[in-house]
C-alpha cells in the first residue's frame, strides 16, 4: 500500500487531539472565507490577527539543547474565530560563533513526516556546522501529522492486515479484496479524524507557515524543504512570494502533474533506481539476484515476487513476508544506497526462506514500531494527498486495469503493483480541493530547486519542471543515486547549498554536482 513518500468530538477531546475550541465568537469574520492567495486584504490580516500577534512559550522537551512549543492556528481559514489547531514547535538555537540571520525551517517530506522528530533526529544536529551556528533551526509537525491534530486511522493489528493485502489482484475477487481495503481504511480515517480531515491540506499547512514564521520575529520565510516538503514550500511562495527569504526545495514535486501522471513518474524513478541497485549488485559475488547481467537480475526478482505472492515467507512472527511487504521492503532501500547492502543481505535471506530482515526494511518504511503499533505517516500521507488533487482513478478498478499497461511500460518490476497502489484515494470521504497547476511566484527571491538524476520517489525531471515554472527558480543538479541531495555526502551540493543560505547567493542556474 504505497502513498507518495499527500463530526462530533467533545471539547475535552479536542483539546488532547490538538485541537482547541477558539475563546473568539464566530462573528462577522467568520462569514466570509479568508483570502488565500497573496494579496491578503486588511480585513483577513485583522481577523487572523491574534494568531500572527501569538507569543510561543518554550519550553524544555527532554532532548537536550531543544526547545519545544506550539503556535495555534484556525482550523478553517474561513472560519478564524472556529476551532483552532495547536501546531507543535521545536526549535535548537544559533550557536554562533557569527550574526544570527533568522529562523530557518525545515521538513522531511512525507507528506507525514515529523519535521519536529526529523529536527531532533538529524537537522538540529546534522545540519552542516556553519549553518547551525547562524539559524536557530526550527521543525513544525504541518496540520494532520504527528504531534499536530494526528490524523487516525487503522490500529496496529488492522495496519498489519492493510499492509498484507494483495495490490496486484489476480482475480475479480483479489480486485474486490483491494478496494475492500482501500474503502476501509478511508471509512476508519473518517470515523477517527473526521474533524480534521478536510483541513489538511498543503494550502493550509502553507498558511500556518507564514503564522510560524511572523510569530518567530522572521520577516521573511528561510525554509530547506525535501520531497513533499519541496510542495509545501512551493505553494508557500505561491501564497507569499514578497515573504521569500531563502528557500531550498530538494527533491521536488511538480505541482502541474495529476496525480495520476504524479503517480506514473515515481513508477519510472523507481524503475530507475531497481536497475541502479541491479547493476550494482550484479558486480557483487553475493548478489542473491545472480551476477550474469542486470536483465537476468532483475527477471529473477520479479521472479522472486510471484513467489511470494504465491506462497509468503515465513518470518518467525505471525506476519508473513508476501508480496506486498516483499515489495514494500525493496522500495524502502531505493530512498538511499547505503542501504543496498542490507537489501542484498535481507534478500538473499528471503530467497533462502526466512523474510524477516525483508519484513524490518518494510516496517521501517511505514514506520512500524516494535511493540507493533504505527506513527501516523501513513494516515497522514493519505490524508494530505487525497486532500491536495483529485483521484488518480476516479473510476475504480477498471480504471486501474486501463492504466497498467502504461505503468509497467514505466517499470516492468514495480508497474502492475504501483498502479493499483494509486487506487487509494478513489474512495476518500473528503473531496480534493486543490488541482494540478503550475506555480510560478511572480515577485519571489531566488529559489533554489534541487533534482538527483537517480532519483527514485522524486524523479529528475519533476524538479526540472518545478524550476522552470518559478519565475525565480534555479535549478541545482545532483549526478547520483538516492533520494534528495543535501546533506549526502556530495561537497558540490553542499557547498551550493551553503553559500545561499548564509549568504543569499544561489548556485548559477544548471550547476551540475556529483
Amino acid at each position: 500500500m504505497y502513498s507518495r513518500r499527500l463530526f462530533r468530538i467533545s471539547a475535552t477531546a479536542l483539546t488532547a487531539a490538538g485541537l482547541v475550541l477558539s475563546g473568539c465568537s464566530g462573528g462577522s469574520d467568520a462569514a466570509s472565507p479568508a483570502p488565500v492567495g497573496p494579496s491578503s486584504s486588511a480585513a483577513s490580516t485583522a481577523a487572523l490577527g491574534k494568531f500572527y500577534g501569538q507569543k510561543v512559550a518554550w519550553r524544555d522537551c527532554g532532548v537536550p539543547k531543544f526547545q519545544c512549543g506550539t503556535v495555534l492556528v484556525p482550523l478553517d481559514y474561513a472560519k478564524p474565530g472556529g476551532p483552532e489547531v495547536k501546531l507543535a514547535v521545536s526549535r535548537v538555537k544559533a550557536t554562533g560563533p557569527g550574526k544570527r540571520l533568522g529562523s530557518l525551517l525545515v521538513n522531511p517530506g512525507g507528506p507525514g513526516g515529523s519535521a519536529v522528530g526529523y529536527l531532533q533526529g538529524y537537522a538540529g544536529i546534522g545540519y552542516p556546522a556553519a549553518v547551525r551556528a547562524r539559524y536557530d533551526i526550527v521543525g513544525v509537525d504541518p496540520r494532520g501529522v504527528a504531534r499536530s491534530a494526528p490524523v487516525e486511522c487503522l490500529t496496529g493489528p488492522r495496519m498489519d492486515a492493510y499492509t498484507q493485502v494483495d495490490v496486484t489482484p489476480d482475480s475479480p475477487a483479489e480486485q474486490t479484496a483491494l478496494s475492500a481495503a482501500y474503502k476501509g481504511f478511508a471509512a476508519a480515517c473518517e470515523q477517527h479524524s473526521g474533524t480534521v480531515l478536510p483541513h489538511v491540506s498543503t494550502v493550509e499547512s502553507a498558511r500556518d507557515m507564514d503564522i510560524v514564521r511572523a510569530v518567530l520575529g522572521d520577516p521573511k520565510l528561510t525554509y530547506v524543504g525535501a520531497s513533499y516538503g519541496t510542495f509545501l514550500g512551493a505553494t508557500y511562495a505561491e501564497l507569499f512570494p514578497d515573504r521569500v527569504g531563502r528557500l531550498v526545495l530538494d527533491g521536488a514535486v511538480d505541482p502541474s502533474l495529476t496525480a495520476e501522471e504524479l503517480n506514473r513518474g515515481q513508477t519510472a524513478g523507481f524503475e530507475t533506481a531497481i536497475n541502479a541497485f541491479a547493476a550494482d549488485c550484479v558486480r557483487k559475488p553475493d548478489c542473491p539476484l545472480g551476477t550474469r547481467s542486470v536483465p537476468d537480475a532483475l527477471d529473477n526478482l520479479k521472479r522472486f515476487f510471484r513467489e511470494t505472492d504465491a506462497k509468503p515467507v515465513p518470518t518467525g512472527e505471525t506476519r508473513t513476508l508476501g508480496e506486498s511487504l516483499a515489495t514494500t521492503g525493496v522500495i524502502a532501500a531505493m530512498y538511499d544506497e547505503s542501504a543496498w547492502p542490507q537489501l542484498r543481505e535481507a534478500l538473499t535471506r528471503a530467497i533462502d526462506g526466512e523474510g524477516s530482515a525483508l519484513l524490518a526494511l518494510a516496517d521501517s518504511y511505514y514506520e512500524r514500531e516494535p511493540d507493533g503499533t504505527y506513527t501516523n505517516l501513513m494516515s497522514a500521507n493519505a490524508a494530505v494527498n487525497c486532500l491536495d488533487l483529485p483521484p488518480a482513478f476516479p473510476g475504480g478498478a477498471p480504471d486501474v486495469e486501463k492504466a497498467v499497461p502504461a505503468f509497467e511500460k514505466e517499470s516492468p518490476v514495480f508497474g502492475r503493483n504501483l498502479a493499483w497502489a494509486a487506487l487509494n484515494c478513489t474512495y476518500w470521504p473528503t473531496p480534493a480541493t486543490g488541482h494540478p497547476h503550475r506555480i510560478t511566484a511572480e515577485g519571489a527571491a531566488p529559489i533554489v530547486v534541487v533534482g538527483t538524476t537517480r532519483d527514485p520517489a522524486t524523479p529528475y525531471r519533476w524538479a526540472q519542471g518545478l524550476a522552470g515554472q518559478l519565475s525565480s527558480g534555479t535549478l541545482l543538479t545532483y549526478e547520483g543515486d538516492g533520494h534528495t541531495a543535501y546533506g549526502r555526502g556530495s561537497d558540490c551540493v553542499d557547498t551550493a547549498i551553503n553559500t545561499y543560505l548564509l549568504d543569499g547567493t544561489p548556485p548559477p542556474n544548471g550547476k551540475r554536482c556529483s
